[in-house]
């Protein structure tokens, strides 16, 4: 189903919906139908391609992350998530939770895919009295849950969240977008080790396994393999995934939304992505945490990203 934008119109499938497609066991990439895939490809593409413009007004930032978290981010807003564009704050909606505030460029651009902030108003990004900040801030931007910054806090506030709703008789669920890097966080895991006791099975995490840092490649800084063991261990539901796979990640989804309940395991999907994902030129920066992009090579990358999109030879 997808994702509609009029008035008063619930957007994304009820949650009831989702689980009755995946209730078989064994869902794969080869179950999910051709036109939920190409749908959620076309909605990754528009988000590279807001993403890449926003990156131009400042000549630089976390462009990336954006494009490497496209997929996963397409797939949620578009696919699973359960909100109303024209009230942000509907009381029955599913939480999305940014904990990586950096990622904000890429949730600014999802959040214009779907509807709930105009595309005009992503080429205001990080400038003064914008209200898309390079880091993410819930008090300015519609849709942003949570503020982002010091990385660690995002689970935390996912557990407290899905635990409230389950008191309130809600059926709503808690979304939580996590880091690799945030891993290394010890709260992190003493929150995966709460929702296990918890019994949240309204909660999904899903990480963006980039393999980079702030200070250099993930596993020199703090190795966390085998993280598919740590999860388990922890009692989560646990599925890996090429993040870049977009049935794929359809499939995961699918499978999680099946194990949602008010009571039962907590989800968490391991996406394993590529920074800069579908701009060659970007794909390879040395230094691609924090990019600089020069003014002449942001137009090379919005050909290559549509000659990739289209299955062209990029230029």
């Amino acid at each position: 189903m997808t994702t509609t934008h009029e008035a008063k119109t619930e957007t994304a499938m009820p949650v009831s919906n989702v689980q009755d497609r995946a209730t078989q066991t064994g869902v794969s990439p080869a179950d999910v139908p051709q036109d939920r895939i190409e749908r959620t490809r076309a909605a990754a593409y528009r988000i590279r391609h807001h993403a890449l413009n926003m990156g131009e007004v400042q000549g630089q930032g976390y462009v990336g992350q954006a494009l490497g978290a496209a997929d996963m981010l397409a797939t949620v807003y578009g696919d699973q998530l359960r909100f109303r564009a024209e009230d942000p704050h509907w009381e029955a909606r599913d939480r999305f939770l940014l904990s990586t505030g950096h990622y904000a460029i890429g949730h600014y651009a999802a959040l214009a895919e779907a509807g709930i902030v105009p595309i005009e108003e992503l080429e205001t990004y990080g400038s003064d009295d914008s209200r898309l900040p390079m880091s993410g801030m819930s008090t300015y931007t519609p849709g942003m849950e949570i503020s982002g910054g010091s990385l660690g806090h995002g689970l935390s506030i996912a557990v407290g969240m899905a635990l409230g709703l389950r008191y309130q008789g809600s059926d709503s669920r808690v979304f939580n977008f996590l880091s690799d890097g945030e891993l290394d966080e010890g709260s992190t895991w003493e929150a995966a080790m709460g929702a296990h006791h918890h019994q949240l099975g309204n909660l999904t995490a899903m990480v963006d396994i980039n393999a980079l840092q702030a200070d250099g490649k993930t596993d020199t800084v703090l190795r966390t393999e085998p993280v598919t063991e740590k999860w388990e261990s922890f009692g989560w539901y646990t599925q890996r995934v090429d993040g870049n796979d977009v049935g794929g990640l359809l499939a995961a989804f699918d499978k999680a939304a099946a194990q949602a309940a008010a009571v039962g395991r907590p989800s968490v999907i391991l996406c394993d992505t590529k920074v800069g994902r579908g701009v060659p030129l970007l794909e390879n920066r040395e230094k691609a945490h924090f990019m600089r992009i020069e003014e002449h090579e942001w137009q090379t990358c919005r050909e290559q990203l549509t000659a990739g999109y289209e299955g062209k030879a990029s230029a």
